[in-house]
């Protein structure tokens, strides 16, 4: 009976722990198991934006590839970036669709629309690299448009070690059309230089200094 009754009180006392207990965790299984398929949820959301984002740069990209594009490829390869830009705006497809796109109004005689693409990647992108590789496109642009100064600026903005060698180049042409072939010596000299250390070579260089009568810097 001793037993019994022990059993029955060890009984009552879960009873009476479940019901001060069982509702929080009755409620906390829930949470967890929400918090579990609300991850999943997310996950499987992110890899389906990531997927759609590939499939829109892959088609801008063969667009790209077109020697020329009808007025009806560009409106696609406009919306294309637009989507991308606008849709996936933190993702690297986005980045390489403002390159792209500036590359395509350049190929369409509108440099504008180029300029306010490789600005708008130099703003928004989180990314050093393509920044820097749009800021030094940005000048070369510039540069064709016989604004040395521009150039120049943008030239000074940040840009990663790999592309100093190009910076040091098209600082070298804005500085000759400025009329200061001085500095656009010592610019091109940097470049050489840069290129060698970093075994990354820079055609066309050297022929700009010759230009300028300056002896074989190269060995």
């Amino acid at each position: 009976m001793a037993e019994l009754r022990t059993e029955e009180e060890q009984l009552e006392a879960i009873k009476r722990w479940w019901k001060e207990n069982g509702t929080s965790l009755v409620v906390g299984a829930v949470i967890a198991a929400a918090g579990v398929f609300g991850w999943k949820a997310w996950q499987d959301y992110q890899t389906g934006q990531a997927e759609a984002a590939s499939q829109r740069y892959q088609q801008l990209l063969t667009l790209s590839g077109q020697d020329a594009l009808d007025e009806a490829a560009r409106q696609q390869a406009d919306d294309l970036v637009t989507t991308l830009t606008e849709d996936h705006g933190d993702s690297l497809y986005a980045d390489l669709a403002r390159l792209l796109d500036a590359r395509l109004a350049v190929q369409a005689g509108d440099t504008a629309a180029a300029r306010t693409a490789l600005e708008g990647l130099i703003d928004e992108s989180p990314r050093p690299y393509l920044q820097g590789l749009a800021r030094l496109r940005l000048a070369r642009l510039q540069l064709a448009a016989d604004d040395a100064e521009a150039a120049l600026a943008s030239l000074d903005g940040e840009i990663p070690a790999p592309l100093a060698a190009q910076r040091a180049d098209i600082r070298g042409d804005a500085h000759l059309a400025l009329g200061d072939r001085e500095a656009a010596r010592d610019a091109w000299r940097e470049a050489l230089s840069l290129s060698e250390a970093s075994d990354q070579p820079l055609y066309g260089v050297q022929l700009k200094l010759d230009d300028l009568g300056v002896e074989e810097t190269t060995s």
